[in-house]
């Protein structure tokens, strides 16, 4: 099923520089891949004509739209146009629909003008005029069953949302993209780490990041790339920067000795461990989601001479976007088979008052298509408690009649040190092991006490790490 629409606004635009406002008008055709309804969450492609005079009338832009009016409380607009002069602009906004005025919120559109570097060139108020525009609006709108394969989950999150950068010229960001890989033949963990750091100080946006490898009953091997200026055209599917790339499909690069290609296939749907809310509205410090949960990745890794080729190799990819990394943290990624998957975040905040706190434990277990603990993740975390500590650390929870337990051991042989930098200069350390062992218990209450409902044992498959404040 696809829905197609139409839809016209009008409003004001106030460039940079100048002191009056110009008249500005978005005609859009929208293709959205399900039924519009209030409950919906989907992300939209669109495309049509931005029209400012004097300034831009490009009547070939294109984008994505995110349409989520209750679950998400917004309906996202980004569009790329091109200005009279040449310039490749953005129109980057949204619509913050609220429950109190849903009508008022639904027809009203701010947006900021972006140049390639993330500079604001403007900012937009638009309006959808009911009385013009309703009825237009109403008639376009279309449904019919189609039976033109929609992309897979990895493949949306890649072109129109979740791998796309969220930076927008902020100082004081950071943004993460990794990828771990358990290689099924040999036992070889790969990790893929890969960051947009803008410092605070207002300075440059810096790429740059690090790949390693952990064979087996060998010590791991460690080698960074960048940094390099941040793209001033950034792509619009993922990561690309200091000749490493990151797409839904593929990963590509080469650090030190090390050079890889990797394709993706499958993914699952996006496993959001902190609450979407809090990705989609960047409402938190910092958050984190599983763009790909159960990837499947094909290819070659090269460490100097010797060549490691991966088929149907399981793993992950995932994303970090905040003003930094916590003060101290702990991340497991374990893929249990047949789609099954669990993602652990569990972090102190540096901010003041905060930091004092113990460790939140942010858990997802997806277990035959449903995620536990059912409800939002940060009133679900409440419920849990974790110990941190290195080479073992713990988290543990309940979520209504059921008992979560995890236990991951990261053995120092296979644990890899490595030390890098926040946006505000702060020294940060992170022990990772892609090649650690890691216990899961799902227990379920019964009238006789606590009950064993599913259990797995991850040995030397897990992907695990412990960080913190140098």
């Amino acid at each position: 099923m696809i829905t197609t629409l139409r839809e016209a606004m009008t409003g004001t635009v106030r460039l940079t520089g100048e002191d009056t406002e110009r008249p500005i008008r978005l005609a859009l055709r929208v293709t959205a891949p399900g039924a519009l309804h209030p409950l919906a969450d989907l992300h939209a492609e669109a495309a049509g004509r931005v029209e400012v005079p004097g300034f831009a009338d490009d009547a070939a832009a294109t984008g994505s739209m995110q349409i989520a009016p209750l679950r998400s409380g917004r309906i996202g607009y980004r569009l790329a146009f091109t200005a009279l002069d040449g310039r490749k602009l953005w129109l980057d906004g949204g619509k913050a629909v609220t429950v109190r005025r849903p009508l008022y919120s639904m027809t009203r559109l701010s947006a900021r003008l972006l140049d390639a570097a993330g500079t604001v060139v403007g900012e937009a108020r638009l309006v959808f005029d009911l009385r013009s525009e309703l009825l237009p609006f109403l008639l376009s709108m279309r449904m019919r069953r189609t039976r033109r394969p929609w992309p897979s989950a990895a493949q949306a999150a890649g072109a129109d949302g979740l791998l796309r950068s969220r930076w927008r010229g902020q100082p004081g960001r950071l943004e993460v993209w990794y990828t771990t890989v358990t290689d099924p033949a040999t036992g070889t963990g790969v990790w893929l780490h890969h960051e947009l750091v803008a410092p605070s100080d207002g300075s440059p946006a810096r790429a740059h990041g690090w790949a390693a490898v952990f064979p087996p009953g060998a010590a791991p091997t460690l080698a960074r790339f960048g940094p390099d200026p941040w793209p001033a055209d950034p792509p619009a599917d993922g990561y690309r920067a200091a000749g490493v790339s990151v797409t839904a499909d593929e990963l590509t690069g080469a650090a030190g000795d090390l050079r890889w290609q990797l394709r993706v296939s499958g993914g699952g749907a996006p496993l959001f461990t902190f609450p979407r809310w809090a990705w989609d509205r960047e409402a938190l410090p910092a958050a984190q989601v599983v763009a790909v949960p159960t990837g499947r990745f094909t290819g070659t890794v090269h460490v100097g001479d010797r060549e490691l080729t991966v088929a149907d190799a399981p793993g992950n990819t995932a994303r970090i976007y905040g003003h930094g990394h916590a003060r101290k943290w702990a991340w497991l990624h374990a893929d249990l088979g047949g789609g099954d998957v669990c993602e652990v975040v569990a972090a102190v905040s540096t901010r003041p008052g905060l930091n004092k706190l113990a460790p939140l434990p942010f858990v997802r277990l997806r277990v035959g298509g449903v995620d536990l603990p059912v409800g939002d993740p940060l009133l679900a975390a409440l419920r849990f408690r974790a110990r941190l500590d290195r080479p073992r650390w713990t988290v543990s929870g309940r979520d209504g009649d059921r008992r979560i337990t995890i236990t991951v051991t990261m053995p120092p042989e296979r644990t890899l040190a490595v030390p890098y930098a926040d946006p505000d200069g702060t020294s940060l350390v992170c022990h990772n092991c892609e090649v650690a062992d890691a216990t899961i218990r799902l227990d379920r209450r019964t009238p006789g006490g606590w009950a064993p409902e599913r259990h797995w044992e991850l040995t030397g498959t897990a992907h695990a790490e412990l960080g913190e404040h140098d």
